[in-house]
């Protein structure tokens, strides 16, 4: 299948369909940067030689993103699928199953989506953007709960191809990738219902403009789903980074809830609300077999756990829901 398939008639029926003729031209002209991508020629060689099988069941809703029964292929099939599926490594957001083909990914995403699935309003027939999609693992959590058009957007094209690799066989284009940043998409749209923005907020120079922007996205009543790396503190609390955290290069502002929640306020959001807060541990984030790159444990100072490798608290997670006013 095309890489947009789908593209014109999701637009067309969406809520986006104002700003479609915008959105389908800086898609299509990203999908035409990928194919310049150096690894694009073998990605896309994996991608031709999935086997196939049709799958005897689909599940969104599961931990796992569920894509078929061990049974449905032959012992060569499954052969065929997990050398095209290891093309894609690293695997980072997850987990998936591919025809019993568990791919152990190196975040548990599930996890978060189990964090915050029953503190936000409910997706059902809802327009929902989810920003630094990743392997696109939350979009069919988010089309699982019952969303009725989920669009992913996220510039790393490895992480297109594991999308499409899921898409091969979920076919269904009520859900879409497109590989591009929150900086390409027509500036206040006004159009979603929900809008993700997950792991997103530290790396952006500039905090308050991405509110702004996630603002500019929303409906009026739209809700965002906002989490982040935090401090603990007062309202007068905020790091940033002399250098690198936890070996990442562009972090920027971790503040603490309190002054997150100034930051929302004055964004013109409301009905901020903290819906979890949690340390990232080393059984949520760590390598696997389908991640074999260093991970949290090699992030964190080897005597204390507590602290990060650069001598700042490790990494604890935020979730917030807040509305833009009508």
């Amino acid at each position: 299948m095309e890489p947009f398939d789908g593209l014109a008639q999701w637009l067309a029926a969406s809520p986006l369909q104002p700003h479609s003729d915008a959105i389908e031209e800086v898609v299509i002209r990203a999908f035409a940067q990928a194919a310049q991508h150096g690894d694009y020629p073998r990605w896309q060689q994996a991608l031709t030689v999935l086997p196939a099988v049709t799958p005897s069941l689909v599940a969104l809703d599961s931990d796992s993103v569920c894509i078929g029964r061990a049974s449905d292929c032959t012992d060569a099939e499954h052969a065929q699928l997990l050398t095209a599926l290891r093309t894609f490594h690293p695997w980072r957001k997850g987990p998936f199953d591919f025809f019993g083909t568990h791919i152990d990914t190196e975040w548990h995403s599930d996890w978060k989506w189990n964090r915050l699935k029953d503190a936000i309003t409910p997706l059902d027939g809802r327009c929902v953007l989810d920003i630094g999609c990743g392997s696109g693992y939350h979009c069919w959590r988010i089309r699982g709960a019952g969303a009725a058009y989920v669009a992913g957007i996220d510039p790393t094209i490895l992480f297109l191809m594991q999308f499409r690799a899921a898409q091969n066989y979920i076919r269904d284009n009520a859900v879409q990738f497109w590989p591009i940043g929150i900086d390409e998409l027509p500036p206040q749209m006004a159009c979603f219902d929900t809008v993700f923005s997950m792991g997103i907020l530290y790396h952006r120079r500039s905090p308050l403009d991405h509110l702004l922007q996630l603002k500019g996205l929303l409906r009026g009543g739209g809700e965002l789903v906002l989490e982040t790396l935090v401090v603990e503190g007062d309202e007068q609390r905020c790091l940033i980074p002399a250098g690198r955290y936890a070996k990442m290069r562009n972090t920027w502002f971790l503040p603490s809830v309190a002054m997150l929640k100034i930051w929302l306020g004055r964004s013109g959001f409301t009905d901020i609300r903290q819906v979890d807060l949690s340390p990232t541990t080393t059984k949520e984030q760590r390598s696997t077999d389908w991640m074999r790159f260093e991970s949290l444990a090699d992030y964190l100072d080897p005597t204390d756990p507590t602290r990060t490798v650069e001598g700042y608290p490790a990494p604890l997670r935020a979730i917030l829901t807040a509305t833009r006013q009508g």
